[in-house]
């Protein structure tokens, strides 16, 4: 039996579909015990996406982005988020978006780019995966300024930080986006090590 054999799609209907699409379903859900249970769950479709950390093995150093994010505002986060360079993927591939946000987001144009894995950030409300990658990135790499793209609103400050800084921030709480952590660990883990 697969999942597909446990649910039944009664109802869809889209409430909002401004920038991204929000809808409601209704489903019958097959339990373990074979019992069927009707269920409703809202859904936010924003697209997939990708991040990418930059580093820097021979100065221990990594490149993250500091922006305003109003979602994590109004959830009582009184300053702009430090991250990894992201994007949705807008119809490409991940390996072409992420390399195109880098340069947009951080001015460092990257060689290699390597995929670590994929992960749904927020499974039970948001159908969002993440594709994420690192690269190694050296000074002459740097052909811009980055910040962004002023007319969708950005307004970026690049931060070149020392590795064991960036783990430190998790601790104290100046980093609290999920995918950077995720991104800081798997680097602690397996390039920094």
């Amino acid at each position: 039996m697969t999942l597909s054999d446990r649910i039944r799609v009664k109802n869809v209907r889209v409430l909002s579909d401004n920038h991204y699409t929000l809808k409601t379903t209704t489903f019958e859900f097959r339990r373990a015990n074979g019992e069927w249970q009707t269920q409703h769950r809202e859904t936010y479709d924003r697209g997939n996406g990708a991040t990418l950390l930059p580093y820097n093995l021979a100065q221990r150093t990594v490149v993250l982005v500091r922006q305003f994010r109003y979602p994590a505002y109004v959830n009582g986060h009184d300053d702009l988020l430090i991250e990894a360079a992201a994007g949705l993927l807008d119809n490409e591939s991940p390996e072409n978006r992420i390399r195109a946000e880098a340069e947009e987001e951080t001015g460092y144009r990257l060689g290699g780019i390597k995929k670590v894995f994929e992960a749904f950030m927020s499974p039970g409300a948001v159908t969002e995966k993440l594709h994420f990658f690192v690269a190694e990135y050296q000074p002459h790499m740097k052909i811009g300024s980055g910040g962004g793209i002023a007319d969708e609103g950005e307004d970026i400050e690049v931060l070149e930080i020392p590795i064991d800084q960036a783990l430190a921030m998790i601790g104290d709480g100046r980093i609290a986006d999920a995918k950077t952590i995720m991104l800081l660990q798997y680097a602690a883990l397996n390039i920094f090590r």
